[in-house]
């Protein structure tokens, strides 16, 4: 005997999960609905199976095949518009026409005796045999009625309370012969209880019903889907489960990793290649498919997850159902009944609260409240540029696909012929990145100069040389599993902002250039980078008095690439050195803030036992440095900026300084002292170097570690500024310490709030609204002075739904009093 899978419905009831994918291959169990119902027709000895199939036909035919992977032989019927119940079997009657046959749905789950059906069929004769089962709440079902004998007495289709005259219901499986299809219109919308089943008993033809016993779950609603999810995971249906029981209830399947201090309390499933971090707590009936992440903290409870899904830290998700693809980000909450559609993005400390639908391909912003279904508006906005370029989770929110594009949208940008330098941190993620981006751009028509692992500073002034722009990748500071992809200008800068929309643009339209077969880049690997380099920084940067002076140095190249370029720097320095931490370590290619803590605290600790004259610590891609005094003590990176500055305007006595608006007001106080004049900048590195550029700058910096010496260049760099710091030092004849203390001490703190998208422009106005007739500076967000000098600073987030804010007073309390003012004033305008 054939069968007949059923598998052409829409399941609109169940969007947006069904939005882009029809409802049999909805997984249960990481399982598609229809591929248990397959295997259930296999072990009643249905192997030849008829596929009626209509909406995304084509995604039901690219995964099943021909059978052959279960052992089964599968055709299909194709509906070219819906025929009903009876009209899609129909569609397949070639196939069909030679024998009784079984009809069932491809979205239904059950472990019915089909053979038991099938038998029963034969000894009633019966042209038809409904199978029936009893339920509690047969409103949503055929109810039928059959007498003492098993015959169908009376059918009606989705009764109302009034109307129910019975708990048994039509299942939908059927067995029938073949003489069905003379009741039955080609090429019409036919059903069979609606259609042909009345007519069938007008003229007294044999229809019987049997009723079953067993499981069946007829999944057309959000709650009966999760309700079969778990009704797998306690065993009240027979079906297979891939993988192992770890423990009572615990199922894990093949390759995946869970560590021992994950929490697991069962019954739950794990699905292949899915790996759990330790710290990580899933609960019962919850449902973790193939190649799913889920990261340390998180919580799932009752959660239906599917397949290459990314759930973030701390993130939390009770009885809801989230879509393939999909990334979950950090400490994000998804409350039970709501429903995230395939491919979307639910920001960091977002909340969708319950019952909500968010449909595919949907954006929800980081701090989001979302209490209504997200349907066609793309809730929240889809930023390409942070910070420094383009970042995110490496292998979830950038993956070498992505890598691809953006390289071919930056290629577009710039002459076709034109030379790209591109470079990268020691980690394997950004080298495996790498080759993405240096493909993406010979075919393209760009020539590429790989520099292969080199320190930023070196990547960007090899950019400088000659080439139109440049590519580095590197390990996002402070968060090991992210990326940075940062886009250098022909001067080694990064991108301006009108350069960042230009490459934006380009991107968006995915308007790539591609190369003629002749066309292709060249890819060249040039040589004595690093001679280059400190050839160069020691011929501009006055070291004068350094070989006299008989200083001595620890420096700490942090495992990082800078240890490529120290040694033969220090040794032509002439100064007396010594380094730790010079090699390389791949599984450290960045540093959490306790990680740079504590060594910061052991550099302290060498240098005040081998009475050095001060020691740096560089992060690990030689861009920003720190800084300890000869008494072993840390001097914080405001403070740094502070006494770098002193140093510097000591010494020269006349020009310009290029310093961030949010440093403190002090640096104009040290400035003026010596004769120098400060330009306030945006927060953007890009304007901090364009200052840097002009000829009447002498210093920059952030105040975060990073600075400017425009002798030699006019981005960050780390090692010039260690390089300008021995030559200040000993020409100074002033520790570190004496310089720190005549400088006053500075009172600014700094809070973020999270602010929505839709109302970042509402805050700014209140703002300025709220400042009233006070000063107010808009070099780069909004900074409101005060009467008595007293200034805070409100400044949105260009890429996170955030809001910056900074306060400076004479005293750390009149400086917290003035922050907590203006965050009232940002959050009331916010809610």
């Amino acid at each position: 005997m054939k069968a007949v899978v059923m598998a052409g419905g829409e399941g609109t009831r169940l969007r947006p999960m069904t939005s882009s994918m029809p409802k049999p291959l909805l997984p249960v169990a990481n399982r598609p609905i229809m591929e248990h119902v397959l295997r259930l027709l296999k072990r009643h000895g249905l192997n030849e199976t008829v596929v009626t199939v209509q909406f995304l036909a084509s995604l039901v035919k690219n995964y099943f095949g021909d059978g052959e992977e279960l052992g089964m032989e599968l055709t299909y019927a194709n509906e070219e518009k819906p025929l009903g119940t009876a009209g899609s079997v129909k569609n397949a009657e070639e196939a069909l026409k030679d024998d009784a046959f079984l009809v069932i749905s491809g979205d239904a789950l059950t472990d019915f005796d089909l053979t038991d059906l099938i038998n029963f069929h034969k000894e009633k004769g019966a042209l038809v045999t409904v199978c029936l089962t009893r339920v509690p709440n047969p409103l949503e079902f055929g109810i039928t009625i059959v007498d003492e004998e098993g015959k169908v007495e009376r059918f009606l289709e989705k009764p109302t309370w009034g109307q129910v005259f019975s708990d048994t219901v039509n299942t939908g499986i059927y067995v029938m012969e073949p003489e069905v299809f003379d009741y039955v219109e080609a090429d019409v919308s036919v059903d069979w209880s609606g259609d042909v089943f009345p007519q069938l008993m007008k003229e007294g033809k044999p229809i019987y019903g049997y009723v079953a016993e067993g499981y069946w779950e007829d999944v057309g609603t959000h709650e009966s889907y999760v309700k079969a999810q778990a009704d797998v995971l306690e065993g009240k249906v027979d079906v297979e489960l891939d993988g192992f029981e770890i423990s009572p209830g615990v199922w894990v399947a093949e390759g995946a990793e869970v560590h021992p201090d994950a929490e697991l309390r069962g019954p739950l499933y794990i699905g292949d290649y899915a790996k759990v971090e330790a710290g990580a707590e899933i609960r019962e009936h919850t449902v973790v498919g193939s190649n799913v992440v889920v990261k340390s903290g998180a919580f799932l409870h009752k959660a239906v997850v599917h397949d290459n899904v990314y759930i973030g830290q701390h993130s939390n998700l009770r009885g809801c159902v989230v879509g393939k693809n999909t990334d979950i980000m950090r400490a994000a909450r998804i409350e039970d009944g709501a429903v995230i559609g395939d491919e979307c993005l639910i920001g960091e400390e977002s909340i969708v609260q319950g019952n909500v639908r968010v449909y595919p391909f949907k954006t929800i912003e980081a701090g989001a409240f979302v209490n209504t279904s997200v349907i066609w508006e793309s809730r929240g906005q889809a930023h390409l540029f942070g910070a420094r370029g383009v970042s995110g989770v490496l292998n979830v929110e950038i993956t070498p696909e992505l890598a691809v594009r953006l390289a071919g949208a930056y290629a577009t940008t710039l002459k076709k012929g034109s030379t790209v330098t591109t470079a990268r941190d020691h980690s394997r993620g950004a080298r495996a990145l790498k080759r993405a981006v240096i493909s993406a751009l010979q075919a393209s028509a760009m020539d590429v100069r790989d520099l292969e692992n080199v320190p930023l500073p070196v990547a960007r002034q090899q950019t400088a040389r000659g080439s139109a722009g440049g590519i580095m990748i590197r390990t996002t500071p402070g968060v090991p599993d992210s990326v940075d992809i940062m886009f250098f200008d022909s001067q080694g800068a990064d991108l301006s902002q009108g350069g960042q929309r230009k490459l934006d643009r380009v991107f968006a339209r995915q308007e790539y250039r591609r190369a003629f077969p002749g066309e292709i880049g060249d890819l060249h690997f040039p040589s004595s980078v690093f001679d280059s380099y400190t050839g160069s920084l020691l011929r501009n940067v006055d070291t004068t008095g350094v070989a006299e002076s008989g200083l001595k140095v620890v420096v700490d190249a942090s495992n990082g690439s800078s240890g490529l370029v120290l040694p033969s720097l220090l040794g032509k320095l002439g100064v007396d050195s010594l380094t730790i931490n010079p090699g390389l370590d791949e599984s450290r290619p960045t540093e959490t803030a306790d990680m740079r803590r504590s060594g910061l605290v052991r550099l302290g600790e060498i240098v005040a036992s081998s009475r050095a004259a001060f020691g740096v610590r560089f992060d690990p891609v030689g861009e920003r440095l720190s800084l300890v005094d000869e008494k072993g003590r840390i001097i914080e990176d405001d403070r740094a900026l502070l006494v770098m500055l002193d140093l510097v305007a000591a010494e020269r006595r006349s020009g310009r300084v290029a310093l961030p608006v949010t440093t403190t007001r002090i640096a104009e106080q040290v400035a003026a002292y010596h004769g120098t004049q400060v330009e306030w900048t945006t927060t953007s590195p890009d304007d901090l170097t364009r200052v840097g550029r002009e000829d009447q700058t002498i210093f920059g910096g952030d105040g975060r570690g990073a600075f400017i010496v425009p002798e030699f260049s006019s981005v960050f760099d780390g090692t010039a500024a260690f390089v300008r710091l021995i030559g200040l030092v000993a020409r100074t004849q002033l520790t570190l310490s004496q310089i720190d203390a005549r400088i006053p001490r500075a009172h600014v703190l700094k809070r973020d709030l999270a602010t929505p998208w839709a109302v970042k422009g509402l805050v700014m106005r209140r703002v300025v609204e709220a400042a009233g007739d006070r000063s107010v500076d808009t070099t780069d967000g909004v900074r409101v002075v005060e009467s008595d000098g007293r200034w805070v600073m409100v400044l949105p987030d260009p890429a996170e739904a955030v809001t910056h804010l900074w306060a400076e007073g004479p005293d750390d309390a009149s400086a917290q009093a003035l922050l907590d003012e203006w965050s009232a004033i940002v959050d009331s305008a916010g809610r």
